[in-house]
């Protein structure tokens, strides 16, 4: 993936929240807005789903946007040709081009997230307090999407046998992107079952990943704010990482390496033949309704 070196960054909805405390050792405290899209941590599988869905309170622990370092962090971001040099840089121009492609896609009934927050060890948030071990998520309480970048390499990569590459992250933000678009129209409030290969709880996930593949078939046509293209190339071998890395966090590939068998009924996120699939679906047909994994017979 390359971006348009002319393309101007907006770093308005990124930021780093730095090392909390912790160091990602200890527990997660989850009051009843629950994160949506983590749960592979470590060398057990956190399953971190909506308890109790409909109920997306906040918590005194939501990081404070004071605390946010993001003008340390990513004050070199400004445009794309800084983004083809900074893993960081790259975090804020796939952000950019999610809420392009998406604010185009929903019109009025869309609303960017709140923050992309980058953190280290342990952070508060509006669904309570994370470590770490809970991967990538998106807080519906606070409306942010939360990622420790060491994720990819310790957790992905060297625990779960899952590639490692640029686009990687790319296909992970956009997934919990996805998860914040069904928080604004509705969608998570349809999940009933929490556990099962088609549990509502595997659906709401397959359809984030589907939602994914949405945006990467449209990235190339995304815009900054003067109207410039956002992703000037996006290959195959990019589209072939999103693959790969959705199908080592398939629930059955996850628990074969970490558990040495596969218990079908205690599925939260799909198995790696479904989400890749389900990542193709929206990748190759492109649209909301092709993305409804709910309507589906089986997914």
């Amino acid at each position: 993936m390359r971006f348009n070196p002319k393309a101007r960054l907006d770093r308005g909805r990124v930021g780093d929240a730095g090392r909390g405390r912790g160091g990602g050792g200890g527990g997660s405290r989850m009051p009843a807005g629950l994160p949506v899209g983590g749960g592979i941590g470590g060398v057990v599988v956190l399953v971190i789903v909506f308890v109790a869905i409909q109920v997306f309170g906040g918590s005194d622990g939501a990081v404070d946007d004071s605390t946010l370092e993001g003008s340390e962090r990513y004050a070199g971001c400004e445009f794309g040709s800084d983004a083809n040099e900074s893993a960081d840089c790259v975090r804020v121009g796939v952000e950019n081009s999610l809420h392009d492609f998406w604010s185009d896609e929903l019109g009025s009934d869309y609303r960017p997230i709140d923050r992309l927050v980058t953190f280290s060890g342990s952070v508060e948030t509006g669904c309570g307090a994370a470590t770490s071990s809970v991967g990538p998520f998106y807080c519906p309480g606070d409306e942010r999407i939360y990622l420790d970048t060491s994720f990819f390499d310790e957790v992905l990569e060297r625990q779960l046998g899952g590639p490692d590459g640029g686009f990687v992250e790319a296909y992970v933000l956009a997934h919990e992107y996805g998860h914040h678009l069904q928080n604004v129209l509705g969608t998570m409030g349809r999940v009933r079952t929490q556990q099962g290969a088609q549990s509502d709880a595997v659906r709401l996930e397959l359809q984030a990943d589907c939602y994914a593949g949405m945006w990467t078939r449209a990235a190339t046509t995304t815009q900054d704010a003067d109207g410039l293209t956002l992703i000037s190339d996006l290959t195959q071998e990019d589209i072939d990482l999103a693959l790969a890395a959705a199908t080592a966090i398939g629930d059955d590939r996850i628990q074969e390496r970490t558990q040495g068998q596969v218990t079908e009924e205690t599925w939260t996120h799909g198995s790696a033949k479904s989400r890749a699939k389900w990542f193709r679906t929206g990748l190759e047909e492109g649209t909301l309704v092709a993305c409804d994994t709910f309507s589906a017979p089986r997914v």
